[in-house]
């Protein structure tokens, strides 16, 4: 095992250091060309769908009550509202009538991509008997991935600032995050009813189905979920409640499934649900992560992880057609530090 300055063991089950010392793309990496070219192969009909919910979407923060819809305003020319704004007020003459808008978005409140910076663990990765916070391939928190500096505390009527430098979304901006996707149905099977889905409830419906996934594939996993957030638009907050218990979800306190998602070789994990795998989890040991899933794909294994896409419209052609691979195009913004994203993917058959 190669022992690079951040780290001298890796947790258990990890693939730490497979792609270099300082590699912050992780499973991304197996995104090919190969693989580029195996997506484009699935290009038959030259139809494209639209992956992405309505960034305003869910319409109130019934999954997440620290996220919030975007809110737009317009920018300032002059001291005045530069929307609707017409330059010949300013300049006689001037015809043109401008608009211009800045936007504040939590940039993980709707289709997303969470990077590999987004979760982490307590992990003594020294040898020393010192858990500390780690990342994947142990990129650390205050010195790779900083908190709010002190300069900024709460109070000083300041914000604080924030910065992945080490694992930010940009890097799966900058490698694109394209190639072939894989589309396992779970709602066709198990419908909207709330089922927590292991490794044998999920090879059975890909052997049922004809899916085979193979490594450096980005897999993706229909619920259903994103279609009732849809459908339930515009509803208040108490009628929407009703999407904490719906759809399937993955389990991430099974361990076949979390050693099927190793064995597997997937570049990404992509839902169409909350956070992918099922929250609250079911009770772990009295020391574990809150979020197993998350803490495997993204601490050990660098997974991203894709969440609140709509893929239903998908999902039925792939079914009438009898298909479930396509290519899949979809990064997220280029935004340096921040550790999650909106993206609007975009799925071509």
């Amino acid at each position: 095992m190669t022992v690079t300055a951040r780290w001298r063991q890796r947790p258990p089950g990890s693939n730490w250091g497979e792609f270099g010392p300082d590699d912050q793309l992780g499973m991304l990496n197996t995104l090919t060309p190969e693989k580029v070219r195996a997506g484009v192969a699935e290009v038959r009909e030259g139809r494209a769908f639209c992956l992405s919910l309505p960034l305003d979407h869910p319409t109130q923060n019934v999954l997440n009550q620290r996220r919030h819809p975007p809110r737009l305003r317009p920018t300032i020319r002059n001291d005045l509202p530069n929307y609707n704004f017409a330059l010949g007020d300013l300049t006689p003459g001037l015809t043109d009538v401008v608009c211009d808008d800045a936007a504040l978005i939590h940039l993980q409140y709707s289709t997303q991509w969470d990077s590999l910076a987004h979760v982490g663990s307590m992990f003594d990765a020294d040898e020393d008997g010192v858990a500390e916070k780690v990342f994947y391939n142990g990129y650390r928190a205050d010195e790779h991935i900083r908190g709010p500096e002190d300069s900024a505390a709460p109070g000083d009527g300041e914000v604080p600032s924030c910065s992945a430098d080490a694992l930010g979304i940009e890097n799966l901006a900058v490698s694109c995050v394209q190639g072939r996707a894989v589309l396992v149905d779970l709602r066709h099977h198990f419908g909207d009813t709330k089922k927590v889905v292991g490794a044998k409830d999920l090879l059975a419906v890909m052997a049922a189905d004809g899916v085979v996934v193979e490594p450096g594939d980005m897999l993706c996993i229909h619920t259903g979920f994103a279609a009732l957030i849809l459908e339930s638009s515009g509803k208040d907050r108490a009628a929407q409640e009703f999407l904490n218990e719906a759809c399937c979800a993955l389990d991430g306190r099974d361990p076949a499934l979390l050693e099927w998602i190793s064995q597997s070789g997937i570049a990404a994990l992509i839902a169409d649900n909350y956070a992918v795998e099922s929250l609250p989890a079911r009770p772990g040991s009295s020391s574990c992560a809150s979020l197993p899933l998350h803490e495997h794909c993204l601490f050990k294994r660098g997974i991203p992880l894709g969440e609140l896409w709509h893929l239903s419209p998908l999902a039925v052609w792939l079914r009438a057609h009898r298909r479930n691979r396509f290519l899949l195009t979809a990064p997220p913004l280029r935004l340096p530090g921040a550790v999650g994203s909106p993206t609007t993917p975009v799925a071509t058959v």
